[in-house]
């Protein structure tokens, strides 16, 4: 069984810079697609960021030209550099992988941008 799990988060001023991981653990084979997504302090879930195996990235509009996902294939872990923070960034980022059709999801990591 896979796990994802998230770290990298904490408190920033605006402006600042954060880099999370997310590392997986388990039988892990390619994954499909993988994507980060935070839920806000209103509790909504928001796409942020999505990166495919040929290394095809997207990203949401509020973080366009501020973050950048990535991928080791050989460490199994997918990268968000946020660089730029503001403090509508706060929130909880999560990680998720499609396997095998699967939508795989860590636990979260929080992070805050103070004004």
């Amino acid at each position: 069984q896979v796990q994802l799990a998230e770290s990298g988060g904490g408190l920033v001023q605006a402006g600042g810079s954060l880099r999370l991981s997310c590392a997986a653990s388990g039988r892990v084979v390619s994954p499909s697609g993988m994507a980060w997504y935070r839920q806000t302090p209103e509790n909504e879930r928001e796409w942020v960021a999505k990166i495919y195996p040929n290394g095809y990235t997207d990203y949401g509009a509020s973080v366009n030209g501020r973050f950048t996902i990535s991928q080791d294939k050989a460490r199994k872990t997918t990268y968000l550099q946020m660089n730029s923070l503001k403090p509508e960034d706060t929130g909880i980022y999560f990680c998720k992988w499609v396997l095998g059709g699967r939508d795989i999801w860590g636990q979260g990591t929080p992070v805050t941008v103070s004004s």
